[in-house]
This record gives C-alpha cells, structure tokens and sequence, in this order.
C-alpha cells in the first residue's frame, strides 16, 4: 500500500444539471468520495451515462458542485460555493481524441502548454518528454504522420510537459485497434510510474482498468459501488452488480452444507467462510469463465451452445443438464462443434457467493 500523502481526495460531492425538457434535475453524481495517494493510478471503471466523465470534468474545474469538496494537496479546488479556475489547478488532461493541433509538429504540440523559459528552453523540455515515451525521432513529424498509438503517447507528453500534479485521462484508448489497447496501457502505466504521475483515467473497459491502475473504482448510477485494488475487485466483489460487471460469469444456484461446502450442479466447493455459514441455506455461486476447466477425462458434460475464437483459447457458453448456461476458456486446440458434449471440471479456488 502506497503510504504516500493524498494527493487528491473527493468528498461528498453532487453534480446536478436540469433536464432538457424542464421537468427538473437530473443527478449525474450522487455522494461520491474517494482519495488518491502521491504516484498512484485510479480508474473510474463504469458503463455509459454513469458519471464517470462528468467527475474528471469536475477535477478539472469545467463542471461546478452542488454539495461535496475537491481537494488537491488538502487545498479545496472545487466546493459548492467556489471554483478555482482550470488553468490554476496543476491539472494535465489526455482527451478520447488525443487532441492534438494537426497544424503543428509533434514537438510544437508538447511545447504548446510551457509558458515559461525561452523557446530554446521549451524545446529542450519538450524533447526530453519526447525521449521519455519513446519518440524523439518523431519530433519534426506531424500528427497525420503517426500512428494511434504514437499519437497517443505525443498526447500524453504534452500532458506532462509542464510537470502538472494530476494527469487525467479520459478514454484514452477507445480509438485505437483493439489488439493494441493491452500493450499500450502497459506502455502507458510503465511511463506515468517512472515520472512518479499522479493519474486518474476513466473507461467503460475493465481489462485496460486492470492493466493500468492501481485502485479501481467501480461506477454505476452517479455512485461508486467499490472502490478497491484491480485482484480485490475480482476476487471480492461487493455486490451483485460489481460481480456481474467484473468478469465473465454467471450464477449458479447452491445449497450449504455441514463442512462449510456448498453443493451445485457441477459438484461441491469448500466456502472461504464457511465455518460461519449454517447448513441448509441457499445461496448463488458466481462461476468465471476460468472456474470451470474442460476435462476429456471428467464424467460432467455439457454441450457447446456457442463459441468465440479468442486466439490462444476459445470462450466457449455451455449448456449444463439443467439447462444452465457457463462460460468456460478452453485452450484454442480444443476446438469442438456447437451442440458437441465436452467434459469440464470446476476448478475455482476461491468462491465467491451471494445471499438468495
């Protein structure tokens, strides 16, 4: 755990705006507080319309309060009854479009926010940052010239050029292919680490989330559900909604027995906790993708439904004998025909469950 100061905290805060068709406000963000140490990574991981952008608005200073306290460095930036400026705030900002001036080199877009020093200076500056993510050999270039992910890393320079205490990033890698989107946030949590970057990003994709951060805040409704590291969000949900937007899964129905076990369909699991849990009690079983193992050996069937091609292995959905439907991964040399019966095995080392 970083024992670093905070370097941003959220408390409290509430975003209104009134409806379009005056029927009064709409809550965009509702109570929402969280804070984030010195060099640390944060996600906002939500869907659509959830708020998440609207809250790196309102860090930014584009979007006022109407209850709640931002803080930067324990200084209120932002509280119901005052806004300091955006410009004053010490706060970098990479855009879903990279926005990057086409009219301008890739070293004149880095350079576009110093406002200090002589330009020989700025240069020097802006091409230390270049050499900093990789493309100094770039700087004469134009943005056209460059590929998404070179644009993206020009964008993210330029964000940290003037050496801000906040960098935000807003759906940074929507617009690149998706097989670059892993080894770009790699590349992306490699460079903000090694200049010790305070950054907060916000996406609806929860495997660049895992990638990237260091704490993730799950989002839905203008509220943050969990906010908890990327391995506790995954293995410890704290809800139902949190463990169906996390993952691929689906719940399967369960019974407690003596032993802290719990009894489903495909076979018996010992509970985390099940010495606090009485027998008899139903309960949901959330089952991954990667809890069931396919097993040629195993005496449990179940029939292909569908399946997706995912390179190194197939997402395949089975149907049990109930007619209950999982997700399993099986390795892509496995590849069996829709309606085929194959043989899985559970495989979960950790379960996680829920009150029916």
């Amino acid at each position: 755990m970083n024992s670093n100061p905070t370097l941003i905290s959220l408390e409290n805060i509430a975003i209104q705006f009134p409806r379009q068709d005056g029927s009064g406000i709409l809550e965009i963000v509702k109570g929402l507080s969280f804070s984030l140490p010195q060099g640390d990574i944060a996600c906002l991981l939500g869907p659509s319309g959830c708020g998440k952008s609207t809250v790196l608005r309102a860090i930014c200073g584009f979007e006022p309060l109407q209850m709640g306290d931002i803080k930067i460095h324990g200084k209120t930036v932002s509280s119901k009854n005052m806004r300091i400026p955006p410009a004053d705030r010490k706060v970098g900002m990479v855009f879903q479009d990279f926005a990057l001036f086409p009219h301008l080199t890739v070293l004149e877009n880095v350079i576009f926010g110093l406002r200090e020093g002589s330009i020989s200076t700025r240069k020097q500056t802006g091409m230390q940052w270049l050499e900093r993510v990789s493309l100094q050999d770039k700087a004469a270039a134009y943005p056209h010239e460059l590929s998404g992910g070179q644009q993206q890393r020009v964008a993210l320079a330029r964000a940290m050029a003037p050496e801000p205490d906040l960098i935000l990033l807003d759906e940074p890698f929507s617009n690149l292919d998706i097989d670059l989107r892993e080894r770009l946030a790699d590349e992306m949590r490699d460079i903000l680490k090694a200049n010790n970057v305070t950054a907060l990003l916000v996406t609806h994709d929860q495997f660049e989330a895992f990638a990237i951060a260091d704490h993730i805040g799950v989002m839905n409704n203008g509220k943050i559900v969990q906010w908890d590291s990327p391995y506790d969000l995954y293995h410890k949900p704290i809800d139902r909604y949190v463990a169906e937007f996390i993952g691929r899964g689906v719940f399967i129905q369960g019974q407690t027995q003596a032993g802290g076990e719990v009894v489903i369909e495909l076979g018996n699991l010992q509970l985390d906790d099940g010495e606090h849990i009485s027998p008899g009690k139903q309960i949901d079983v959330l089952l991954r993708a990667d809890d069931i193992q396919h097993d040629d050996e195993s005496p449990m069937q179940a029939e292909v439904v569908r399946k997706a091609f995912r390179g190194a292995d197939f997402l395949y959905t089975l149907k049990l004998h109930s007619g209950q439907e999982v997700f399993a991964f099986v390795p892509s040399h496995h590849n069996h025909a829709i309606g085929e019966k194959i043989g899985i095995r559970l495989g979960a080392d950790h379960v996680v469950t829920f009150k029916r």
